[in-house]
């Protein structure tokens, strides 16, 4: 388990700064922030005035991994970025971060009816997190995204799969409801089949 946890994080930095190698436009500073050990130098990033976005982004990733609870602020806004990549890292280090604000922070992402384009992340760091928050939080949202001719139906899709690994019963009246649904009745079967009888 270890063993596969330090590969996931391997592969996350990895892409990360593969990613970002292209964005930083001042490459020593790139090259420092991911060497660095001084977790007092991170932090200074994400409250320095006009430190560009690649720089936090090091920054929280980095402490965010390492358990830093100062990465919480700035991973979350990250978390619900137009940008999925960094949703997706952003979500990893939230996830190692273990910061008990997380799952409300990512329940009000995920719920939120004005941003619903960029919940996909949250939705699937909500089912890993596996907190009291997970469950009312993909209920609520797959309910309103059940109306025909939703655009966001991977968000939706999101919702079935992560309720039906969590198992919880209480989801089941809107995984029924989502039988019909063209895109989502394939996986919400699974789901309810995961629910046990109920």
């Amino acid at each position: 388990m270890c063993i596969d946890k330090l590969t996931v994080m391997d592969e996350e930095f990895r892409s990360l700064t593969d990613r970002l190698a292209h964005e930083a436009a001042d490459p020593d500073v790139f090259h420092r922030l991911l060497a660095t050990e001084d977790d007092e130098e991170l932090a200074s990033v994400l409250v320095e005035r006009e430190r560009p976005l690649w720089a936090r982004e090091i920054a929280a990733f980095r402490l965010g991994c390492r358990g830093d609870r100062r990465a919480f602020e700035a991973l979350v806004l990250l978390l619900n970025h137009r940008d999925p990549e960094r949703c997706v890292s952003a979500a990893h280090a939230l996830l190692l971060l273990g910061d008990p604000r997380t799952p409300r922070a990512a329940a009000a992402l995920a719920t939120n009816t004005l941003r619903t384009a960029y919940a996909l992340h949250p939705v699937r760091l909500l089912t890993a997190l596996r907190a009291p928050e997970s469950v009312p939080a993909l209920v609520s949202t797959l309910h309103r995204l059940l109306t025909p001719e939703e655009p966001h139906w991977r968000v939706a899709l999101a919702c079935v799969e992560g309720l039906g690994t969590l198992g919880d019963t209480s989801a089941r009246p809107v995984l029924e409801a989502a039988l019909p649904h063209p895109r989502l009745g394939g996986a919400a079967a699974e789901a309810l089949s995961r629910l046990g009888a109920g």
